[in-house]
């Protein structure tokens, strides 16, 4: 049976906000997360919420669809979304509105799948709970809202678990799962966050397609500016809970009036940016990868290894045992290895910042773990200053690893949660064996050049933000004075003002200190900012090198200019453009069959 529908709000008005507040309460008193808010959203329409880490804007998201009731959060003013008053709603019609007129997709898709039990089971659930439908019926949903969301062979897939999609698919898998009972309202909480660029380009072509389709209206929650060009009519910037900003997306990207709007728009990763750079750096060829032409000559036949290389590997190969399957008589059969890592030669040259980019699964972190020797090789060489790496015992490696550092992507899961911030940069100080007096100095010292109060040696990471223990992380990585620095996606979490903070900050030690930096990433505007090289990897191997000028002024390799081509863009017009040719020439893309699957 399916559920009762109250009436629609009036004049097309799908959604009404007014003087909406969000106050939490904690053990040191109140704190307010949304302050005086108003908006409206009407059918069909589609509003960016927009703001840094900690300005509201999923909290708004939350309150929307009722979800702080019953928590620990005071919410006031009024919430009426598609006719049911949220902020007074019984939990009944909390429930007919949540799935059924207003659906969520929210940023991180494996927490909100369950693990247990197959995609398609949950979102025949969701459609037999709001509609009463047949398990046959809702089964039949699952598999045509796979499919619309660009799922491949469907209804086979259906039957797969979470851990077998690959990040793009699970996304698709929890938007099919919020199109199943062909809601009027989407919230999307920074659905493309931790995507790389050409799969973001596909869930945000995806939500405009079926905005179009369907007439949903679409409440986007970013801190990418990036992505709200030519994806949204209207944009809402928030700051400390409060509105800063509220107009027409291309007015308020084009010419916004707001001094913090206008700080957001330049903080902006651009691919026309320009770096400063100390010296020309030539290109070269690439060694093991696809067919390109050489921009340069390599010396050594091919094989890297110029006078001025810190680091060079040659013929590197990083291999894993895939996952069995099963063959056609039911037996398990091995596939072939996975090649995460397939014959890579470069130089690392002192002083520079090598850039890596490559869409997920590209092998890029892999290749920046050998670099260190965070992994071992299959085969191939790593030197770094003429030792060969791959040949050393342990107890020769030791006093070298002091030189070779790592920045990880996620300081959270880097950094002990039981340890203060000051003993976790310590660390590398005390295996080095410095006393307690220099180790509390230097540490301070330290924190202090990354932009942190040396007074904050005690406290422990999780009494930081993101981007402040992203730092405690780069003074951690600065602690044994190393050489050379890989840089692992640092700041592909971070709002766009964080990420300049710290790619700025990475810029001014480098200056000081003279440190090499290999920059991993799949933001290929970020990576423009920082580097004078760019490597572009593809399934384990570099179809791509050269600087910075010619590999995005005239990149030769047709991969390179689609992952150019998917980068979003400020301007609405110019991101319209873009869509529309890669609806154009839209093919199957390769995660679309995770390792794994047949």
């Amino acid at each position: 049976m399916t559920q009762h529908q109250p009436p629609a709000a009036p004049s097309g008005i799908l959604v009404e906000v007014s003087d909406l507040r969000v106050a939490f309460h904690t053990a040191t008193g109140a704190v307010t997360a949304v302050d005086g808010l108003s908006f409206e959203l009407a059918a069909g329409e589609s509003l960016a919420l927009v703001g840094e880490s900690g300005s509201g804007k999923s909290t708004v998201a939350a309150a929307l669809l009722g979800l702080h009731h019953g928590g620990e959060a005071e919410v006031t003013g009024r919430i009426r979304v598609d006719g049911t008053e949220v902020l007074t709603a019984s939990p009944a019609e909390l429930r007919a509105l949540r799935g059924a007129r207003a659906a969520m997709v929210f940023q991180d898709p494996l927490s909100a799948l369950d693990p247990y039990w197959s995609i398609g089971d949950q979102i025949a659930e969701v459609h037999r709970v709001h509609t009463g439908s047949s398990r046959r019926a809702a089964r039949q949903r699952a598999v045509e809202v796979l499919d619309r969301v660009g799922i491949p062979d469907p209804a086979r897939r259906a039957d797969a678990h979470p851990h077998e999609f690959s990040g793009g698919m699970r996304q698709r898998a929890l938007i099919a799962m919020a199109l199943a009972c062909s809601p009027r309202l989407l919230i999307a909480d920074e659905p493309t966050t931790a995507l790389d660029v050409t799969v973001q380009a596909q869930i945000l072509d995806l939500l405009h397609e079926l905005r179009a389709e369907t007439g949903m209206a679409l409440l986007l929650v970013t801190h990418d500016l990036g992505v709200v060009a030519g994806n949204t009519d209207r944009v809402l910037v928030m700051r400390g809970g409060r509105e800063v900003e509220h107009g027409p997306v291309a007015r308020v990207l084009g010419a916004p009036d707001a001094p913090y709007t206008r700080e957001l728009v330049t903080a902006v990763p651009r691919l026309d940016s320009v770096r400063e750079r100390p010296a020309a750096l030539g290109g070269g060829a690439v060694p093991g990868g696809d067919a390109v032409p050489d921009r340069d000559t390599v010396p050594g036949g091919g094989v890297p290894g110029t006078p001025d290389a810190l680091l060079t590997v040659t013929d590197l190969h990083r291999h894993y045992p895939a996952p069995a399957r099963a063959g056609g008589s039911g037996l398990l059969r091995r596939r072939e290895r996975q090649r995460a890592v397939d014959g890579v030669s470069l130089d690392v040259r002192r002083g520079e910042t090598l850039g890596i980019v490559g869409e997920s699964g590209s092998g890029k972190t892999t290749l920046g773990r050998l670099m260190v020797r965070l992994l071992e090789p299959t085969s191939g060489r790593i030197h770094f200053e003429g030792t060969d790496l791959t040949r050393c015992s342990e107890r020769r490696l030791r006093p070298l690893r002091r030189d070779l550092q790592m920045i990880f992507q996620d300081p959270v899961s880097s950094l002990n949660p039981r340890r203060s911030i000051g003993e976790s940069v310590a660390d590398p100080l005390r295996a080095h064996g410095a006393d307690d007096r220099t180790v509390r100095r230097e540490v301070a010292e330290l924190l202090e050049r990354v932009g942190l109060h040396p007074d904050w040696y005690g406290r422990y990471p999780h009494e930081f933000s993101g981007g402040q223990r992203q730092r405690v992380g780069i003074a951690r990585a600065l602690a044994p004075r190393p050489k050379l620095i890989v840089c692992d996606e640092p700041v592909s979490a971070l709002d766009v003002s964080t990420q300049a903070q710290i790619v700025r900050l990475l810029a001014d030690l480098q200056r000081e200190l003279g440190l090499t930096l290999v920059f991993v990433a799949h933001d290929l505007a970020v990576v423009r900012q920082v580097s004078d090289r760019i490597a572009v990897m593809r399934q384990g191997r570099i179809v791509e090198l050269g600087t910075v000028e010619e590999v995005y002024g005239a990149p030769r390799h047709p991969y390179t200019r689609g992952l150019l081509a998917a980068v979003p863009v400020l301007d609405p017009a110019e991101a319209d453009q873009r869509r529309a040719a890669r609806a154009a020439l839209r093919t199957p893309h390769p995660e679309a069959v995770p390792a794994g699957r047949p």
